[in-house]
């Protein structure tokens, strides 16, 4: 036969059930339910407590474990992979802040492109460009209005001194 299942349990009863309740994830819930299938006696095996879950007994013993060393947060904590460090960022980025924040600006997210190449040395993709600019950093390009070539300078001059 195996180790015994002996754990002691800090939390009371009523906070367990409240926190199982509210809960968001459901790799949390499951854990607090078995904190809390412990708390109350209605499970005294880890075998029992693997069937219930409907988890290895392996997961369960590595729950027990990490909740006897890190306690009840760091039962819950999931962790995440840390993801692809970004092309642009630290000085680079606060360079190109402040170089789309100029007047002129740039006309074309492939003059970007350039800029970045011939500025700081970095070959960048044409759509991780837009993606920086547009949504990262909330930058439109400075690309003046279109005005009619049929339009008369005289007539612009005027609609400025009556209207504006």
């Amino acid at each position: 036969m195996g180790r015994r299942l002996i754990v002691e349990i800090k939390e009371s009863q009523e906070e367990l059930q409240k926190a199982v309740k509210y809960a968001l994830e459901a790799s949390s819930k499951e854990r607090l339910q078995m904190l809390n299938w412990l708390k109350t006696g209605q499970v005294t095996s880890r075998r029992s407590l693997a069937a219930l879950l409907g988890r290895d007994e392996a997961t369960v013993t590595r729950w027990l474990k990490k909740y006897k060393e890190l306690g009840y947060k760091g039962l819950l904590e999931v962790k995440q992979a840390p993801g692809k460090q970004p092309i642009v960022s630290g000085e680079n980025l606060e360079r190109l802040k402040k170089r789309l924040s100029e007047p002129q600006g740039f006309q074309s997210y492939s003059q970007i492109q350039q800029w970045l190449m011939a500025e700081l040395g970095l070959n960048v993709a044409y759509k991780t460009v837009y993606q920086l600019v547009r949504y990262q950093l909330g930058a439109k390009l400075k690309v003046p209005r279109p005005q009619s070539t049929k339009q008369h300078p005289d007539s612009l001059s005027h609609f400025k001194k009556n209207c504006l």
